[in-house]
């Protein structure tokens, strides 16, 4: 009976430390696709404002 006790208490604590794990990553994944949302709006907005980067002929590069 007692090493029953002992594994359900294991159980418990792994199920309790996978939970606040899952829990994390909820949250980080939603910060995440938060952020991407973000990007992908801005990038959106640059290429209809027309800063798309092509450069022309002898142009240099912005990272130059």
């Amino acid at each position: 009976m007692e090493k029953l006790e002992e594994q359900i208490a294991h159980l418990t604590r792994t199920v309790e430390d996978l939970s606040e794990v899952v829990a994390r990553q909820d949250t980080e994944i939603a910060v995440l696709t938060r952020r991407v949302q973000m990007l992908m709006e801005r990038e959106a907005t640059r290429e209809t404002d027309g800063g798309g980067g092509v450069i022309m002929g002898d142009e240099r590069p912005p990272h130059y």
